[in-house]
C-alpha cells in the first residue's frame, strides 16, 4: 500500500492530497496532513535558522536584501 503524501497548495492556501495542484504551486510532499497545513511556518523557521547560519551569513554581500523571505509574500 502506497504511503499517503500532503502538500501545501502556495495558490489555494489549503492542504491538499498528491492528485492536486501542479508542483510548482505547492510546497511537499509531508508525511501526515497536519505536517503539510504547518509548511508556510516550517519553511518561515527553516528560512531564518539558514539567514543566522554563521557559515553562510558573512555579512559582506551588498545584494542582500535582509528584507525577509520569499515566503513572507505568500502568507494569506
Amino acid at each position: 500500500m502506497p504511503t499517503e503524501q500532503w502538500y501545501y497548495c502556495l495558490v489555494h492556501h489549503d492542504v491538499e492530497p498528491a492528485e492536486g495542484c501542479k508542483a510548482i504551486e505547492r510546497l511537499g510532499p509531508y508525511p501526515t496532513r497536519e505536517e503539510a497545513a504547518q509548511a508556510l511556518r516550517l519553511a518561515q523557521e527553516r528560512n531564518e535558522e539558514w539567514d543566522n547560519d554563521p557559515r553562510f551569513n558573512d555579512g559582506d554581500d551588498p545584494d542582500d536584501d535582509e528584507g525577509g523571505s520569499a515566503f513572507d509574500a505568500l502568507k494569506p
